[in-house]
């Protein structure tokens, strides 16, 4: 017992610690996928993507891929000297947004590219973590030592983990 409090009161404090926004998997195209016809463009322009993002294509392995081009070759559609081949042979393929650049994939196999399977995604670094809410004054005692005020502000989650852990402790011994 000792011990899962212990590690529901390390869980508590890591939770409250964590700052970090988490990577997103895009699913590019949502509903529609990696296909002929769609217009990638319209698809990414209110999105964000950030580092550490993932783009999950899905597409039809024997007609498609998923090739990452420079700008140039991006725009004539050229799929010669790729950057990478992003295709794994499932037609299910991830790309791990891991630099912040710009992003430039295409479909090199069956015309996709000319039939609009060409994806442009700029990499940004994540925005900061919003400022924590203010402390409310319902927590907070005052006490009055030699006409000095002292004022401790101890938020309840807190303490409660403190108080778990120093249980525990005393358990183990």
């Amino acid at each position: 017992m000792a011990r899962v409090a212990v590690l529901v009161a390390a869980a508590v404090l890591a939770f409250l610690a964590a700052t970090e926004v988490a990577a997103k998997k895009w699913t590019v195209g949502d509903n529609k996928f990696w296909n002929p016809n769609i217009n990638y463009t319209i698809w990414a322009q209110d999105k964000h993507f950030y580092l550490d993002d993932w783009l999950y294509f899905v597409y039809e392995r024997n007609q498609y891929n998923v090739i990452e081009v420079n700008e140039t070759n991006y725009i004539s559609c050229n799929p010669n000297n790729p950057i990478a081949n992003w295709s794994r042979g499932a037609g299910r393929d991830l790309v791990h947004l891991n630099v912040t650049r710009h992003y430039y994939l295409i479909s090199g196999n069956g015309g996709g590219c000319y039939g609009g399977m060409k994806l442009a995604v700029l990499v940004e670094k994540p925005p900061p973590p919003p400022a924590a809410a203010p402390i409310k004054n319902s927590a907070t005692r005052t006490f009055t030592l030699s006409g000095f005020a002292y004022q401790f502000v101890i938020p309840v989650a807190v303490f409660a983990a403190v108080g778990t852990m120093w249980d525990a402790v005393l358990r183990l011994w």
